[in-house]
Order: structure tokens, then sequence, then C-alpha cells
């Protein structure tokens, strides 16, 4: 048995493993766990990761769970190119320092914006008030100036002059706003020149397509969600929001 990858792309952590996989020629088998038909719940896949939740890799008898450790994995195992996870102390620590901060920042702000844009009124059909959005949106804001002055100030890229896997992780991160409607680039100059390195050192193209699902999210509708799922998605944003 192969390498298989357990991935729904319209996950940001799904769609980091499948660009950085495939832009390295690593073989894999694409596994396609449909989040919104709760595939994630069936006995099956619970063999292979017991949380429930994508990404999830399979080599074998070997199980491994946590997008951030198969990266790792994939880094170690096929022996990439050094840039994705420098060997140098601290171009590593660079990395490893924005792998660690980006869960609570520009994931959690960026999820959350994404939530309240699409999820929101689509489950609930109720809009966030006016207020309450500006509030989140400035959330993200306050995130994103500490991303462009604190890891990648005037670099090409976070670690330095060559993408790493911070750069992917944090592309795809902030692309779930983006493909909400929020276009976070657009008075940002130096991400967006920042994005379309990266988008370069990928390849556009599979960049692109990775992105495909997300980018048609305002196509989704209700009808499409596992019920089970509808009511507790339901209940969760209500409460938080």
């Amino acid at each position: 048995m192969g390498l298989e990858l357990y991935l729904d792309l319209r996950s940001q952590p799904c769609r980091a493993l499948y660009i950085f996989a495939r832009s390295n020629n690593i073989p894999f088998e694409f596994k396609h766990v449909e989040l919104s038909k709760a595939e994630h719940r069936t006995e099956e896949f619970r063999k292979v990761n017991m949380l429930m939740k994508v990404p999830a890799l399979r080599d074998g008898s070997f199980t491994l769970t946590e997008s951030i450790a198969i990266l790792l994995y994939l880094v170690r195992k096929f022996k990439t190119p050094d840039h994705w996870y420098p060997s140098d102390l601290q171009k590593r620590a660079r990395v490893d320092e924005f792998l660690s901060w980006q869960h609570t920042s520009i994931r959690a702000k960026g999820s959350k914006l994404f939530l309240t844009k699409v999820m929101l009124p689509l489950i609930t059909g109720q809009s966030l008030p006016p207020e309450k959005l500006e509030f989140i949106t400035g959330e993200l804001n306050v995130t994103l100036k500490q991303f462009e002055e604190k890891f990648l100030q005037d670099k090409p890229f976070i670690a330095g002059s060559e993408v790493s896997l911070a750069d992917l992780v944090a592309l795809v991160e902030l692309m779930q706003p983006v493909c909400a409607g929020y276009d976070l680039f657009e008075e940002r100059p130096k991400l967006k020149e920042w994005r379309r390195r990266v988008e370069e050192a990928v390849g556009k193209e599979l960049f692109q397509e990775a992105h495909q699902d997300i980018r048609n999210i305002k196509n989704f509708t209700a009808d499409q969600l596992a019920p089970e799922l509808k009511e507790n998605f339901k209940q969760q944003l209500l409460k938080q929001f």
C-alpha cells in the first residue's frame, strides 16, 4: 500500500498538503473525504483518524494526523529541497516561529471572517450585523499588519530569499477570507507581491486548481450539507456569533 492523503480541498490545511505534495512530485493517492457529507464521521475513516478530522495520512500501516506534522513527515521522508524546511538553524527557526504563531492568528481570524460571511447566512439564514462584521474584519486586519511587520518585513519570503512551508501555509489560510469576498490583498502591495511570488514558486496552475472548490463556495447550498452536520453547525454558529 502506497502513501494516501485524506483531504477535502475546501480545508486550508488540506490545500497546503495537496499543493506541497504535487509541487514536489510526491507520489500519493488522493482520498477525497467530503466534510459536507460527513464522510469524516464514518467508521471507515475513523480507522485512519479516530479524531475524525482531515487532513490525515496513511503510509502502509502508519497513520498520521495534524497538517504540520504531515508536512514535516513528507519533507523528511521524500528529502524535498532544503528551502521548504531549511537546514540552516535560524532560517528553520523562522519557519517554526510562523507555524507556531499562525494557528491562533491568521488561521483563527481568517476562518472567523469566512464563517461569518459565508457559513452563517448559508446555514442560519441570518447575516451578521454590520458593526460585528466590521469588528471581525478589523481583527483580521490587525493580524495582517503583524504578519507584514513581524514575519514578512522586506524579505521576498518569510524565511528569506526562498519559499518555505511557512509561506505556503500562510497563503492558503489567507485565501479563505479572499474566497469569502474580502480581497485583503487589494490595498496591501507588499502582500500582493508576496502572494505572486508564492504562487509562482509552487506553480500558478496547481495553486488555482487546489482553490477551485473554495472559490466556488458561494454556489454551495445548505441542502448539500448532511442533515446531522447542518443542525450541529447551526447551533455552533448561533452560539458563537
